[in-house]
């Protein structure tokens, strides 16, 4: 194996057979963070190989130590952003896992466009999940939480699962762990990759200006001043 388990970004689509050196069922962890998720479960499931993408170069470099520290052959992170890789880099058809954890509700509209998991992103999830495939939310944010049921139900046959995950009562990631100890609520799904998408329209972006039900911080914050 590679001494750390990262993986230089070259540019091209990414070479899952190459750089793990198998074919395996191949899990995608979308705003890994510092992989404590991706880390936990190629642990128990050496049989499945783990690939990391985060923007923060920091908990990236965590990741990889803490990778590299418990020998695990069949995990890699990557530095970038993981919509474009998830359109430019990853091949249809070719990941049985996403999983996306505690991805940021923006209301600013400065940084509306920071929101990922649009209409287009559950459409190309749809195209790079295999048949049956699985696609793993997860948000302590009721709202958003609500409109993820709505968007990917197009594509996916979403269920909410009551209660913790079997195997990580305290949180799957570190996010969730602070949720749980400040006794938020928190949603997971997981959701079927369906045989064809539904006949219906998207529900709007969660970030659409205008959108009923968005309160911006910036609002918030003049209402505060005054």
């Amino acid at each position: 194996m590679d001494r750390f388990a990262g993986w230089k970004d070259d540019g091209r689509p990414f070479d899952w057979g190459r750089v793990f050196a198998r074919r395996a069922p191949r899990v995608l962890d979308i705003g890994c963070g510092d992989g404590r998720y991706l880390i936990a479960s190629a642990l128990s499931r050496p049989e499945c190989d783990h690939l990391g993408i985060e923007l923060v170069g920091p908990l990236v470099a965590k990741g990889i130590r803490d990778a590299d520290r418990r020998g695990l052959s069949n995990v890699r992170f990557v530095t970038g952003d993981a919509v474009m890789w998830l359109f430019k880099r990853l091949g249809d058809a070719s990941i049985d896992e996403i999983h996306v954890y505690h991805p940021q509700p923006y209301h600013d509209p400065a940084q509306a466009g920071m929101g990922m998991l649009t209409a287009e992103f559950f459409e190309r999830a749809w195209q790079v999940i295999l048949p049956r495939g699985l696609l793993v939310l997860q948000t302590d944010h009721r709202a958003y939480g609500k409109h993820l049921l709505e968007a990917c139900r197009k594509h996916f046959d979403p269920e909410i699962r009551p209660g913790p995950w079997p195997e990580a009562p305290f949180g799957r990631t570190r996010r969730e762990t602070v949720a749980l100890r400040k006794r938020l609520a928190v949603l997971r799904v997981t959701a079927r990759r369906r045989e064809s998408p539904l006949d219906v329209a998207s529900p709007p972006d969660y970030f659409e200006p205008g959108r009923a039900g968005v309160r911006t911080v910036r609002a918030a914050r003049k209402r505060k001043v005054r």
